[in-house]
């Protein structure tokens, strides 16, 4: 939702069209009641897993980015709340540096996530069986 909504954010920008910027308010508004409830599901799941000493800096820097990036994303969807009430025409620049930003964070979290859980296999039947057998 965040990335899409940087994609209608900066279409917005460039062809000036309002429509888009409301699809983008909304995707964020939306994303930000998500990502809350994301992250507290990733800190149950997080909870049961039983990490490897490899895995458990992965695991905590993953832990901590998604409580940052929810208040990141609190923030820049606050700060878009106030933009809308102005009804400017368009966007302001530092908004938009702020949304590439946010979108960083996003696809940094993504990857983290990604190497959880296809490199180190947290949750899956193989890597479980050899954490209780010792073997990690």
């Amino acid at each position: 939702m965040v990335l899409f909504a940087f994609v209608c954010d900066t279409v917005s920008y460039f062809t000036r069209n309002p429509k888009l910027a409301e699809v983008s308010w909304w995707n964020l508004v939306f994303a930000t009641v998500s990502i809350f409830i994301a992250v507290i599901f990733g800190q149950i799941e997080a909870g049961l897993a039983e990490p490897y000493d490899a895995a458990v800096s992965t695991l905590n820097l993953h832990s901590i980015l998604g409580w940052s990036l929810s208040g990141v994303l609190a923030a820049v969807t606050g700060w878009r709340y106030v933009l809308r009430l102005q009804n400017k025409p368009q966007l302001p620049t530092p908004y938009i540096v702020a949304s590439v930003a946010l979108v960083g964070l996003v696809i940094a979290q993504t990857y983290l996530g990604d190497l959880l859980v296809w490199v180190y296999g947290l949750h899956s039947v193989p890597v479980v069986e050899a954490t209780r057998g010792g073997q990690l």
